[in-house]
């Protein structure tokens, strides 16, 4: 309920300022804040993210929509998600890219990166008590990614966590050429 209305309260300082201020102008000396800044600053307080890695709105927006939705295996809706179903609805949402359904089909899908060469939307990908990947979220910035967690549902956490950190695989970024033939038209 407070989340519904902390949100509807940005949309609403956000259509203020949209009304008064079309693009950033300067009034003297002071440049006025446009609507994408003030979202772009709370999705950064919420997430833990600082402003300068909030450069896709509507992937914070789809993530905050999310958090809190149950873990429920096999699932892919709002009363239950897997990792992998989690991730496929972003990247059909915000990214308008399909991606296969499972973190090990998935990573088929992705060119391997590093943690440090990671940018916000790639993709995290861990072996947790497994030979093989078990688990995928997406990457925010600053070592944050969100994911479907089989304990706490739909959650933001950070790769340096023990628990993350040990269990970390690798990072990845679709390839380009999926990127052709998967999208939605």
């Amino acid at each position: 309920m407070i989340k519904k209305f902390l949100f509807s309260s940005l949309i609403a300082i956000c259509t203020l300022s949209a009304a008064f201020a079309q693009t950033k102008t300067k009034e003297s000396g002071k440049e006025l804040t446009d609507p994408d800044n003030l979202a772009s600053q709370y999705f950064s307080q919420v997430m833990g993210v600082a402003v300068d890695a909030t450069s896709n709105l509507k992937l914070y927006k789809f993530v905050y929509e999310w958090i809190g939705t149950p873990y429920s295996f096999g699932g892919n809706t709002k009363k239950g998600i897997d990792c992998s179903a989690f991730t496929k609805a972003i990247y059909d949402k915000v990214f308008n890219t399909t991606i296969r359904r499972n973190s090990r089909d998935i990573f088929s899908m992705v060119d391997p990166l590093s943690k440090e060469d990671l940018k916000e939307g790639d993709l995290v990908f861990f072996k947790i008590k497994s030979r093989s990947i078990s688990h995928i979220g997406i990457y925010l910035g600053d070592n944050r990614f969100a994911h479907a967690s089989s304990s706490r549902g739909v959650v933001i956490s950070n790769l340096n966590e023990p628990y993350y950190s040990r269990y970390f695989y690798k990072g990845g970024r679709i390839l380009e050429s999926f990127k052709k033939d998967f999208i939605v038209e």
